[in-house]
């Protein structure tokens, strides 16, 4: 587990995550949540496959700025989050603008959907795509900001939801990005969170190797921890669902990241023994109490 209260070590796991973050946006290896390029695939065809398997619909992923999909999730938090046209919401983690600009559509002009990512490559991509979304869809309610998600540059109870795409776990702080949630959330502001979690502890292999940590394993907690974090936070109706089918899908994928995760493991084991895509959802309370 990485969650690290050495203000030097959480540095370093940042720097780590950023510098691979950057190299993915340049295209300069495969991606850290999803399907690579590799054996010749088309990557914009994998992407869109990982897309369905995990609850988008196909169409709205077909009306996205081209290369917004960049085959990083393990959920579907729009979807989870039920958005209303009007609302504001706020996006950890963004990366090339994915879920902001399927967020926009659903929030029309009146709304504003914010994505929050602390990689300058990925922000100047997300913002490259802005021009085309905005042309197709007459909205101008999409903005990207530069950040990381232990200290989020948003003003307190000014988001109606927080939402984010396996990211969370990526964090060497995971209680403070928790705490910043709540933060920003209005009251009976809502958060709905896709991430990867761990059934049981990785071996110690496993968890040391950066492949791991920016392929979205090594940074996972136990599923128990996060529910006890959302309630630490001060967030309410805290529901946590496992997803093993997705875990169960990187079987299909000759992605050479996760064939070297796998080879680390114990014989007769595979990832899906370890980790889950786990939906998080919670509201913060009328009156609530955060950290």
């Amino acid at each position: 587990m990485i969650q690290s209260s050495d203000p030097t070590s959480a540095q370093q796991v940042r720097d780590k995550v950023r510098d691979g973050y950057a190299a993915i946006a340049k295209s300069q290896q495969s991606s850290c949540c999803g399907p690579s390029s590799c054996c010749g695939a088309d990557t914009s065809e994998a992407a869109a496959q990982l897309a369905v398997e995990v609850g988008y619909d196909l169409e709205e992923i077909q009306a996205l700025p081209e290369g917004a999909n960049m085959g990083l999730s393990c959920g579907n938090p729009v979807a989870l989050a039920s958005l209303k046209p009007g609302e504001v919401v706020i996006d950890l983690g963004s990366g090339g603008g994915f879920d902001v600009f399927i967020a926009g559509r659903k929030l029309g002009p009146k709304g504003r959907a914010i994505g929050i990512d602390m990689t300058p490559e990925m922000l100047a991509k997300a913002r490259a795509y802005t021009a085309a979304y905005r042309e197709r869809t007459g909205f101008d309610n999409v903005e990207f900001r530069l950040g990381e998600i232990e200290h989020l540059p948003a003003g307190d109870n000014t988001a109606d939801v927080v939402i984010s795409n396996c990211v969370v776990n990526l964090s060497p702080a995971k209680a403070q990005v928790w705490c910043e949630m709540a933060r920003v959330l209005k009251p009976l502001g809502r958060v709905a969170v896709s991430d990867i979690a761990l059934l049981k502890p990785l071996p110690p292999q496993v968890a040391d190797m950066v492949e791991a940590l920016v392929g979205c394993v090594a940074g996972a907690v136990l599923v128990s921890e996060t529910r006890q974090m959302a309630r630490d936070a001060g967030l309410a109706e805290v529901t946590l669902t496992t997803k093993d089918d997705y875990v169960r899908s990187m079987t299909k994928w000759q992605d050479p990241l996760y064939q070297k995760i796998a080879a680390a493991l114990p014989p007769g084991e595979s990832l899906a023994d370890y980790i889950t895509s786990l939906e998080v959802t919670a509201r913060k309370p009328r009156r609530a109490c955060c950290c």
